[in-house]
């Protein structure tokens, strides 16, 4: 194939999906102005989104199945094969249930030229249903974070094309948690991370029970353990506080409460600490996203020891989806 020679400013997009539906033929529609290449990278879809993606205008990329499949893989599949379209100066990640913003584009993209130190910014990405659950609401307070420089983005942000190729895209490996696992190698290599005060995506999280919440949150604390035993060490410590924190919280502290009441009674009241800590953060937080933060650290245990018992065994890791 014969790649294209790409003018200064333009912007390829690769976004990833499995099974998302109606949702991913809006994301390719919100990204159809002012993108090429856009690649789609699909995992083992099987509602016919490779079929409507192509309809889109895609150029569309069909992962092994026989490999696992997890998101950093798919997005240095797509990447690789928007490289053979051409190499545009930026590339928008997004997920496929997400809708890409109108402006935000133009927006990123005339701060990255102004900043040329910058190989990332990102905006606000918010929910596009909070009112539907509690679940939905979580995530819609958890993507909003303060603008300014950043240690890490998330699934959605425009990128130099020359900063992810310089060290050498996502880790493959990593089932959660690769975003800001390449933002702490961009750094490394002298680049900086940005996040704008504007608006970027909608996204679809589609949580409507709380099996859904938990999977996600153990997840989380796998990513953290992971993160942690690959960058914990000084200067970056990577992850290691939360790591830290969700087996002080999610494990030590019941059971060593437990425990304890086989000896005193009083032990129990190790036990409210939980209580407290939700009326501490509820200060900052809120009353139900407190609950939630405190409550969230039992999963976020599990995937902790869910990652050092694989790391045991030596056995890889599978994906943890909620949706």
């Amino acid at each position: 194939m014969i790649q294209r020679d790409l003018a200064a400013g333009s912007i390829g997009a690769v976004v990833i999906g499995r099974n998302e539906g109606a949702r991913l033929v809006a994301c390719l529609e919100s990204l159809s102005s002012g993108v090429w290449p856009l690649v789609y990278v699909d995992s083992g879809s099987t509602d016919g989104s490779v079929a409507a993606a192509r309809r889109a205008g895609a150029v569309v990329v069909a992962l092994d199945t026989s490999i696992p499949f997890t998101a950093a893989r798919a997005r240095n599949a797509g990447f690789a094969r928007l490289l053979e379209e051409g190499t545009p100066e930026f590339v928008q990640f997004v997920d496929g249930d997400c809708l890409v913003q109108p402006g935000w584009l133009p927006a990123a993209r005339a701060f990255l030229a102004a900043q040329p130190e910058v190989a990332v910014v990102c905006g606000r990405r918010r929910e596009m249903h909070p009112e539907a659950s509690v679940w939905n609401r979580l995530c819609d307070a958890e993507w909003d974070t303060p603008p300014g420089e950043a240690k890490a983005c998330g699934g959605d942000a425009l990128m130099r094309s020359a900063a992810v190729r310089q060290v050498g895209g996502y880790d493959d490996a990593l089932i959660a948690g690769e975003e800001p696992e390449l933002c702490l190698r961009l750094r490394a290599a002298g680049w900086r991370i940005w996040r704008l005060d504007a608006e970027m995506t909608l996204h679809d999280a589609a949580m409507y029970r709380i099996g859904q919440w938990w999977k996600r949150t153990r997840r989380a604390g796998f990513a953290f353990a992971e993160g942690a035993a690959m960058h914990g060490a000084a200067p970056e410590f990577h992850w290691v506080a939360e790591t830290r924190r969700a087996l002080a919280w999610g494990l030590g502290l019941p059971v060593t409460g437990l425990l304890g009441m086989f000896f005193s009674p009083w032990a129990a009241l190790i036990l409210a600490a939980y209580p407290v800590q939700v009326l501490r953060l509820q200060r900052r937080f809120g009353l139900e996203r407190a609950f939630f933060l405190v409550l969230g650290k039992f999963p976020e245990a599990i995937g902790v020891l869910q990652f050092w018992l694989n790391r045991l065994l030596r056995r890889r890791a599978a994906l943890i989806e909620y949706k």
